[in-house]
């Protein structure tokens, strides 16, 4: 940990104003408010008002006002991506306290949370770039008009974000959303609303017009469905669970609503017999345990060429064993809290569910017995095997510090296992060989590969899954169009009148 970052992690919680945002003001909350943790300790932060449903409503009147106002739709390009630029700005000056909020919030390491918070700033940057380059397209024409496509704002834009890494998420949405020219409503997860809350105030501060952005905490059970059934909402994009993710699409299709989902995920990393082993077993243990496993794209199935398996695995358990966890304010700690007890408690039963179907525990398989940690929601990285692919526990996603590990004996069997499954977001490979990497990457069925890397991101490459892991993609040039209407123009070019009329 850096010299900053210690300094950081010194540093005491600050409540959030227990205030959202609506359209440009700051109301308390008339709803029931959620009691948030600290997921280190199980103590209360702080107590945060939920919106209710005439909040959404409000909101969405509001939005769609200010979306249509010529002062914002009327902006040229560059006049748009100022804001953005502002936006950005705003969230690298105030980067420490975010992510020590966040950090609080969610468990995560403040190395971890500041790279977060980082991203998210970069995100605004990213799209003002975007937005700024972006051209529209002059077709060929196949006939006497001129034939062109613009894109257009839908107006009022719903984004639904996960607890696990709220200010990169809400940035993911938010700025290619107000680039495109629309107004966005936040609901943030309901275990963590702190940082999303914090942002609303740093966005609202730089001038952004009202009524383009209300933060709405609450239930998804309330505020999510209201803002997913509202007539006046044009666009939804969500990033959670399948099975929310499968409800939020019936509903979507009921209104004839395109919708972004990035859903679930049971991602495989593959270590083939030539793989670098050092390489290898850093990067297996950082896809599946940073973030405590809490990561759609974590690479839970482990499968291991048999001939180096035995091998391969006594090192990968022992670094395991060897990871450092605790609070992730200390300096040096590796893995956190889960998010919340709760969690914790459903990660502890799949373990529990892996003993009853015959899988080994090689390492991990319960709490810390480290009396400091007690009070918290904390679960040893877990190394499981003895396991068939078809497992529940290989099959389904478990969201925490869980491993997974199976041998596989050739190519085919490697392929078969790896896309046995009903989830597609991600995969990692490692290997020497990169003509075989390619060919693996092209015959795995995901959405994003890693090669002798793993859980890399970056704001200008599109992300999405295929399967149940979502629909459509974010990020990357593209990550305008998703929030935009496609209009076609045709100018006629022919000084004769259409004959079909003539007599």
């Amino acid at each position: 940990m850096t010299g900053a970052s210690k300094a950081l992690a010194d540093k005491v919680f600050e409540p959030v104003p227990d205030e959202f945002l609506l359209a440009g003001n700051w109301k308390h909350g008339a709803g029931p408010a959620t009691s948030v943790i600290d997921p280190s300790t199980g103590s209360e932060l702080q107590r945060v008002g939920h919106a209710d449903v005439a909040d959404v409503d409000a909101a969405v009147s509001a939005g769609a006002a200010a979306a249509a106002d010529p002062a914002w739709r009327g902006l040229l390009p560059h006049q748009r991506a100022a804001y953005l630029h502002r936006i950005g700005a705003a969230i690298e000056g105030a980067a420490p306290r975010l992510a020590l909020l966040q950090s609080y919030n969610t468990g995560k390491t403040v190395t971890e949370t500041g790279a977060l918070v980082a991203s998210a700033a970069n995100t605004f940057r990213y799209f003002a770039a975007v937005l700024e380059t972006s051209d529209e397209e002059l077709t060929t024409p196949r006939g006497p008009y001129l034939t062109m496509s613009v894109h257009e704002p839908i107006g009022v834009v719903g984004a639904i974000t996960p607890w696990n890494s709220p200010i990169a998420s809400d940035a993911q949405k938010i700025a290619p959303a107000l680039a495109a020219g629309n107004a966005v409503i936040l609901k943030p997860a309901e275990w963590t609303p702190l940082v999303s809350l914090a942002l609303a105030r740093i966005i609202d501060e730089t001038g952004l017009p009202p009524g383009l952005l209300s933060v709405l905490p609450g239930r998804g059970s309330v505020i999510g469905d209201a803002i997913v059934g509202h007539p006046g909402v044009g666009k939804v994009s969500f990033t959670g669970g399948t099975t929310t993710g499968r409800t939020l699409a019936h509903a979507a299709a009921e209104k004839l609503m395109p919708v972004s989902l990035e859903l679930g995920g049971k991602s495989p990393t593959i270590v083939l017999a030539d793989a670098d082993v050092e390489q290898a077993v850093n990067g297996v243990l950082y896809g599946i345990f940073s973030s405590s496993g809490q990561s759609c794209i974590a690479g839970s199935r482990l499968f291991v060429d048999a001939a180096v398996y035995d091998e391969f695995m006594e090192r990968l358990v022992a670094k395991t064993q060897a990871l450092r966890i605790g609070p992730g304010r200390e300096p040096g700690v590796q893995v956190g809290p889960l998010v919340h007890h709760r969690h914790r408690d459903s990660v502890a039963r799949y373990v529990d569910l892996a003993r009853s179907e015959g899988g080994r525990i090689r390492c991990g398989g319960t709490v810390p017995d480290d009396p400091r940690l007690a009070d918290g929601a904390y679960y040893l990285p877990t190394v499981i095997d003895g396991l068939s692919n078809d497992a529940r526990v290989c099959q389904e996603e478990i969201f925490g510090p869980v491993l997974v590990a199976l041998p596989f004996h050739s190519e085919a069997d490697l392929i078969a296992q790896a896309n046995d499954t009903v989830y597609g977001l991600a995969a990692g490979i490692w290997t020497r060989d990169y003509r075989r990497a390619w060919r693996l990457a092209r015959a795995l069925h995901t959405g994003t590969v890693w090669i002798n890397t793993y859980k890399q991101f970056s704001i200008s490459t599109p992300f999405g899954g295929v399967k149940q892991s979502g629909l459509a993609t974010e990020k990357g040039r593209t990550g305008i169009r998703a929030y935009s209407r496609q209009k076609s123009i045709y100018l006629g070019m022919d000084d004769a009148p259409i004959a079909w009329a003539e007599n």
